[in-house]
């Protein structure tokens, strides 16, 4: 008789949500004799592997105060949801992932209903809001990092049980189509420059971004008309929201949309305009020359930005300890900049050097595999409160 293991998991965010079904998998290939019921909040990748939606996390991605103001409601919604099925449900341990505004909320709460919180992909106190390292301390039983610096950060700062287990990127960003065929499919040509703009996967980033992006495109035509350029999307959802930028302003129409193909179109690129986020990550790990960019309302940045305690924005930038794409981070975010950047990176020499910097800087993270160690020290925990009660 097969033994049954009941896991409250809890993802917001669609990076989230594609970590999280990795665990999930991982965990079942793992023990294959076990039983595994999941539930809690997800996405459509947590979904796929069968992950119980207590909450679809779909539309919990907001960025801002304002923004998460006015959806306070749905939020409290989906927290007493989460609380009662775990009350209901009583599950054997509850991994948050990411998302740490909710999910240290939710830590805090289940701990008190005797809950062990295992946390995977810590917040990334290091980089700002640093006062929320005392809920690390009292609600999470085990905090699994991605990042290497991490775990020396949070042990010196009193967090007990922590473990990198290395990042969910490696070895799995791995183009499918060759340049030459992505090309082919897409109607583009292989001898001409590409450049890639990746807008960002919630719906006030592309908002915010894409319209620079497209004016920054029709400027670059004006100089350098063989320059192809591909807005790539992840989801249907994203791909609908770039359709309504689009529609309100004028652009050119040789920019292509990719759907779903993020990774080739990066692969296929000689450079990139890049939303701030985990796209940097998996940019950097493709080797390509990026310029990272980002921009939020001017209410947020003035009340956050004092909260920041991090040289550099840009994921990749932090692992590589250098500044090797550029930022231009809210009012820098113009069509003028960002325009010299992406051309600065189509020179041969220095898109060299940049993609030999990114290959060392990805070097960084960590070998590949970390699902497969997050969910043997998830069993590793499991294992324990067993012994233990």
């Amino acid at each position: 008789m097969k033994k049954t293991r009941k896991i409250m998991i809890v993802a917001g965010e669609a990076s989230g949500d594609g970590h999280a079904a990795k665990l999930v998998r991982a965990l079942r290939e793992a023990e294959p004799e076990t039983e595994f019921e999941f539930f809690g909040a997800a996405g459509p990748k947590m979904r796929a592997e069968g992950v119980d939606a207590v909450v679809q996390s779909d539309n919990l991605s907001i960025v801002g105060v304002a923004e998460i103001v006015l959806s306070l409601s749905m939020f409290l919604r989906a927290f007493k949801d989460l609380k009662d099925a775990a009350s209901r449900e009583r599950p054997d341990t509850v991994i948050l992932v990411d998302f740490p505004d909710f999910n240290l909320k939710l830590a805090k709460a289940l701990k008190k209903q005797g809950f062990t919180i295992i946390y995977y992909i810590s917040p990334q106190l290091w980089a700002w809001r640093k006062y929320r390292i005392s809920a690390i301390r009292k609600y999470v039983d085990l905090l699994l990092t991605i990042l290497p610096f991490e775990k020396d950060w949070y042990a010196k700062r009193g967090v007990k049980h922590v473990e990198f287990v290395g990042n969910p990127l490696t070895n799995e960003v791995n183009p499918i189509q060759s340049k030459a065929e992505f090309c082919r499919v897409h109607n583009l040509d292989e001898s001409k420059p590409i450049i890639s703009l990746l807008p960002g996967s919630r719906q006030k980033e592309i908002v915010r971004i894409l319209p620079v992006m497209l004016q920054t495109a029709n400027h670059i035509m004006t100089l350098k008309p063989d320059v192809q350029f591909v807005i790539a999307v992840g989801s249907s959802i994203n791909r609908v929201e770039v359709d309504c930028v689009i529609g309100k302003i004028s652009y050119n129409s040789y920019i292509k949309i990719i759907q779903g193909e993020t990774i080739d179109a990066i692969n296929a690129s000689d450079a990139a305009a890049v939303t701030s986020g985990t796209a940097t990550l998996e940019t950097g790990i493709v080797g390509t020359p990026m310029v990272i960019v980002y921009k939020t309302s001017a209410l947020n940045y003035a009340l956050l930005k004092p909260l920041i305690s991090v040289e550099y924005y840009g994921l990749i930038n932090l692992i590589a300890g250098e500044g090797v794409a550029k930022e231009l981070i809210q009012d820098d975010f113009t069509v003028e900049k960002v325009s010299a950047e992406l051309l600065r990176l189509l020179e041969p020499d220095v898109n060299a050097a940049i993609r030999k910097q990114l290959l060392n800087a990805s070097g960084n993270l960590g070998p590949g595999g970390a699902s497969q160690r997050a969910a043997k020290a998830v069993l590793a925990m499991l294992n324990l409160n067993k012994l233990s009660d």
